[in-house]
């Protein structure tokens, strides 16, 4: 293996890391962007029923991106930390497992998820007036299944041998071609929240295609060969182990999410189920910084780390954890203190304004602490440390989301809903520096002297 021919190999950090970073921040904007305005389509189109829909079939879609994170992520911490070791054949051989994990998972999903769609509507909270359009969308995007996290294991994979940009390419191609389409369907057609899972479909259809011709033109530093694609145990093994953290995290995401909607159901109606759509969006654009900065640091620390350079891995941690703490301090002062404008973009609805904008200046108090969080939890999975990394992905959801949902919900109803979020965010910083500081220690240990 040339290593010189790997941009990997540049030990400018700081550089390196804006080069990865700013390429996933762009795909990632406009990603963000479209499902902004896909909800903005659906909330004046459709109305706030419609956004409601959107947020009950959302740990759904939720659950579709952590197997794709699992798979892509796992695979790409392998095929990284094995491209440092110079060990190739290996790094093939866990791309083609990992596409071959595609195909598998993605087929026992349908098989099970599609005979039982009637049943799953009011197990995720939907109520009677919303149940409908939650079947309509949610049958749809189970349909396109193998194009739901395809495109999310295809681009880190991209990611993880230092091309972001054709990541990001795949990403944006996608997102507009999605907005183009939902315009059609749901403004000029008026097929309503199935033109929108429709356009979703098609649209990430077209990114995959993209994406396979990426490796099949032979543009790609690691090459796909279908001798790669047999099962190989103990490759299957370490992507699974790896990649498990970023599927709990979702997973765990995904049933908060469900216990979230019931809760606010209960407590606020279908009104505060689309506040709660349209929080969940304007979080999607306040991380955004903080996720495209974890994603650039993956390939760099996983490169450095498997060869054995602890400076440079050490050197790419301070600076994606300053960077991505900058970012939510940003983020914070912009969505806390002028959510307005934000939310009337969705909605022009005046009881479903003032519910979101008093979710918002709740949900967000804490989301200055999120950019470290994030980035300290993709340090484990960077370098291979399974249990940290399952730790971290699910504690918020599970140990800390739930829990204080239902504790605060039952003493303030709602607003026990919205002030769930900067506890749970406060528990999640704390906990991720107790972690990364030890892990630290040891790098700093074994840096050679300056």
């Amino acid at each position: 293996m040339d290593k010189g021919n790997n941009v990997l190999e540049d030990r400018r950090m700081g550089l390196l890391l804006l080069r990865l970073s700013l390429p996933a921040f762009l795909g990632m904007f406009v990603m963000a962007l479209y499902n902004v305005i896909h909800t903005i389509f659906i909330g004046h189109w459709v109305g706030p029923l419609g956004i409601a829909a959107l947020s009950i079939v959302f740990p759904v879609q939720m659950f579709f991106v952590g197997i794709g994170q699992m798979i892509g992520m796992g695979g790409a911490s392998l095929a990284s930390r094995s491209m440092g070791t110079g060990d190739l054949q290996r790094a093939e051989v866990a791309l083609g497992n990992s596409l071959g994990s595609v195909l598998v998972v993605s087929g026992t999903i349908m098989a099970v998820a599609l005979p039982r769609i009637d049943q799953l509507a009011p197990i995720m909270g939907a109520s009677r007036d919303v149940a409908p359009m939650v079947r309509d969308y949610m049958g749809i995007i189970l349909w396109g299944t193998p194009v739901q996290f395809s495109p999310i294991v295809l681009g880190t994979l991209i990611r993880a041998e230092g091309e972001p940009h054709v990541s990001m390419k795949g990403m944006i191609m996608g997102a507009l071609m999605n907005i183009a389409l939902d315009a059609l369907f749901i403004i000029e057609m008026g097929i309503g929240v199935k033109g929108a899972a429709l356009g979703t479909v098609l649209s990430q259809l077209l990114s995959v295609g993209y994406f396979l011709s990426y490796y099949l033109r032979k543009k790609s530093y690691l090459k796909l060969y279908l001798w790669a694609f047999r099962p190989k145990g103990d490759v299957l093994k370490e992507i699974y182990a790896i990649g498990i953290s970023s599927f709990a995290r979702t997973v765990a995401g995904s049933i908060s999410a469900v216990i979230l909607n019931r809760l606010l159901v209960f407590y606020g109606g279908d009104m505060a189920v689309s506040a709660f759509g349209i929080m969940n969006r304007l979080a999607m654009f306040a991380i955004m910084p903080s996720m495209a900065i974890g994603q650039g640091l993956q390939p760099i620390l996983g490169y450095n780390y498997g060869a054995r350079r602890p400076k440079e891995a050490l050197k790419a941690i301070a600076m994606a954890s300053a960077a991505a703490t900058g970012c939510s301090l940003l983020a914070f002062l912009f969505v806390y203190f002028s959510p307005g404008p934000l939310i009337r973009a969705f909605t022009d609805d005046p009881q479903l304004l003032a519910l979101a904008s008093r979710a918002a200046r709740r949900m967000f108090l804490a989301l200055y602490l999120v950019g470290f969080a994030i980035v300290g939890s993709l340090v484990f999975q960077a370098i291979g440390k399974a249990a940290e990394s399952f730790i971290t992905s699910v504690a918020r959801p599970l140990l800390f989301m739930i829990p204080s949902a239902l504790i605060l919900s039952r003493l303030l109803g709602t607003d026990g809903v919205w002030f769930s979020f900067p506890l749970t965010d406060t528990l999640t910083f704390l906990l991720t520096l107790f972690l990364v500081i030890p892990q630290i220690r040891r790098l700093w240990a074994c840096a050679p002297e300056t």
